[in-house]
């Protein structure tokens, strides 16, 4: 549909000293499949790693809700 987007988003989780995951990096993926390998790749050298999908609609100023399409070790709470 015209003037939609998707995002899909990568984060990796490293654990502080209190054994805490806390956000270790973010990049973005061009698709949820390629996404999903580069976390389980990722899930190799960090404590924990997410995907995470947003829809929206920019020209009427519309951001929807993250959806957690993929997730693997700690990554505490994610909002």
């Amino acid at each position: 549909m015209p003037g939609t987007f998707t995002s899909i988003s990568i984060f990796a989780y490293d654990l502080n000293e209190r054994g805490d995951p806390i956000q270790a990096w973010k990049t973005v993926a061009e698709s949820e499949a390629a996404a999903i390998e580069e976390a389980k790749d990722a899930a190799t050298r960090h404590a924990g790693v997410l995907v995470v999908r947003r829809d929206g609609k920019p020209s009427v100023g519309e951001e929807g809700d993250p959806m957690v399409v993929f997730r693997l070790g700690k990554t505490g709470d994610f909002d």
